[in-house]
């Protein structure tokens, strides 16, 4: 079977490409761990060495943990949070309106009350601008602080630190971002990408700020141990916060694998317990009535706790994760899934503007480019990622607020952003800006937006063409419709928890017919699978009513398809059965 398919697209307009793989190191993974061989050759196929297999399958961190002493400016940072709790200073706390600043913020919060410390928090609203602020200190050194930690924030805010070291203020900053050689006038920085770090864990690098500020309080607490601190009372359980690492994890997503994998492993375990109140609200406010997965976590209650820095008061989500009562958790739910109903709702209508003004308009370049009125800046980078999926192309949304513009844009291969942005900033066409290869945020000035679009055209058109650029659909492996089983299922569940670095694993079923399709709910299809030697599988295709993936599988006429997707177990009512959802098409014979 030809990996690429001959280039034919598929009915969901992408080109299928089997992952390549060593298959002889597949049969010794599959030997070595009785595996069965498609899961060995999934787990090749993602670069994981055959020594490293064990730690995949059940990652665990007492073998994972390093030393968290490893990294720059821990055992400095350690230190003097640990004299900070013992004398009972006044500590202040900034974090970011994310997730990842949210669960960064609340990790360290929870161990510092549970050790008699009650921090002031200050979370910013997305229109105060990212990081620490002069406010902030302002605030601080009002309320009596002396002591700031910043956590998912800070590694390159030079100008805000000297005016706190001229305040007078000792500043810890805890951070997973890109850094600079050189280094902000700071107590200490911990940040595994710290241009000077020369530790041996290379995943570090990977942690979201969440991982690091998990590390930094176990170092503290092993330094309170050592002073004596819990002599005469008991030592806070670390690994109780491990739901709330989890979550910061997944949602910022930062690939699955080495001690995330680890973090995420057993913070769902630690989830499934119920402890923390504020998730536990939430989870029911969700209607989740499973043991939550990364799935949960990055689709159903991240967006609820992200909704609060997008729309409402960035504060809430750290609220509603270090909540004392019930009661206030199950309020905060309900205010936060108010704010993401909100954001949906915002969301929705930036996004049938945006999609009105490009059908609306002939497009010069290959680019989606669209500007609005006091579009919410909470909602553009979604929009963003929404239009590059719709069209395929790099997608710019920007909001003008009087003669200042404020931009997200989201990529797709091949486009380096943060690279374009980079660039237009050294031109001058962009006041501020930064990002990475796949998403980045701009700002510039109503008269250079013309501009603007003519650079980012320009500049997708030399690397890209002009031609339709079709997205590739990697597929995993393939799989007989006998073999899509519950025990199948089971074993595919090794390989989780999913996410970036380690997605769910997308199948292959071969020369199947479409059986009993019918449209339910809003626009999904539902079938079954069958096959030639009798097999037959329940299937979903979710949102696919319109497009003409949905119309192929409701309209069959007697074809034979190859069909591409995932098989999940299905416990619906104590049922222990499989479907499979599919996810692309390919109509192969018409009888």
């Amino acid at each position: 079977m030809s990996t690429d398919f001959e280039n034919e697209k598929s009915l969901g307009g992408n080109l299928w490409k089997i992952l390549p793989v060593d298959e002889r190191r597949a049969e010794f993974v599959s030997q070595k761990y009785n595996l069965p061989y498609i899961i060995a050759k999934i787990i090749t196929s993602r670069g994981i060495a055959p020594d490293d297999v064990e730690n995949f399958i059940h990652p665990k961190l007492q073998t994972l943990m390093p030393d968290p002493y490893c990294l720059k400016d821990m055992k400095k940072a350690a230190e003097r949070l640990a004299e900070a709790i013992i004398k009972k200073e006044k500590i202040a706390i900034i974090g970011d309106y994310d997730v990842d600043g949210a669960t960064s913020t609340s990790v360290l919060r929870l161990f510092l009350e549970n050790n008699g410390i009650n921090p002031l928090v200050h979370i910013p609203e997305r229109d105060e601008g990212y990081g620490p602020s002069r406010m902030a200190f302002d605030e601080f050194a009002a309320a009596g602080a002396g002591l700031v930690v910043t956590v998912d924030c800070g590694t390159t805010a030079f100008d805000v630190f000297d005016y706190a070291a001229a305040k007078g203020f000792e500043v810890i900053v805890l951070d997973h971002h890109e850094a600079e050689v050189r280094l902000p006038p700071v107590y200490a920085l911990v940040n595994p990408k710290r241009l000077d770090e020369e530790n041996d864990y290379e995943y570090l690098k990977y942690m979201a700020a969440v991982g690091v500020v998990f590390l930094t309080i176990v170092a503290v607490n092993r330094e309170l141990r050592q002073r004596g601190f819990y002599k005469n009372k008991m030592e806070p359980n670390l690994m109780a916060l491990l739901d709330l690492v989890s979550l910061g994890t997944v949602c910022d997503v930062v690939p699955l694998l080495g001690l995330n994998r680890a973090f995420v492993r057993q913070g769902l375990k630690v989830m499934a317990k119920r402890q923390n109140l504020g998730i536990k609200a939430l989870i029911d406010k969700a209607g989740i009535s499973e043991a939550p997965g990364a799935f949960h976590l990055g689709y159903v209650l991240g967006p609820r706790i992200n909704a609060c820095g997008r729309v409402g008061e960035a504060a809430l989500g750290n609220r509603l994760l270090c909540a004392k009562s019930e009661t206030e958790a199950e309020r905060l739910a309900e205010k936060l899934n108010e704010f993401n109903d909100q954001r949906k709702e915002i969301e929705g209508y930036v996004l049938l503007k945006a999609i009105e003004m490009l059908e609306g308009t002939p497009q010069e370049y290959p680019i989606a480019f669209v500007t609005g009125d006091d579009w919410h800046q909470g909602v553009i980078g979604i929009v963003a990622g929404k239009l590059k999926e719709r069209y395929n192309v790099p997608a710019f949304v920007m909001s003008i607020e009087a003669d200042e513009v404020k931009g997200s844009a989201r990529s797709v291969p091949g486009i380096d952003l943060g690279a374009l942005v980079m660039s237009a900033k050294e031109r001058g066409i962009l006041t501020k800006g930064g990002g990475h290869i796949m998403a980045a945020g701009f700002s510039l000035n109503k008269d250079k937006i013309d501009e603007f679009r003519k650079f980012a055209g320009e500049y997708v058109l030399e690397r890209l063409g002009n031609e339709d650029i079709v997205p590739v659909l990697d597929i995993d492996g393939s799989l007989d419709l006998l073999g899509a089983n519950v025990d199948m299922a089971e074993k595919l569940e090794l390989l989780e928890p999913y996410g970036a670095g380690n997605s769910e694993p997308k199948l292959m079923l071969s020369s199947v017919r479409v059986v009993k399709p019918s449209i339910v709910g809003s626009g999904h299809v539902r079938c079954f699978l069958s096959s030639g030697n009798g097999g037959s599988l329940k299937a979903m295709a979710f949102r696919v009513g319109d497009t003409e993936l949905g119309k192929a599988l409701l309209t069959p006429e007697g074809s034979l398809f190859n069909v591409v997707g995932v098989l999940r177990r299905d416990n619906w009512q104590g049922r222990n059965s499989v479907q499979f959802i599919i996810e692309d098409a390919m109509r192969i014979v018409t009888w």
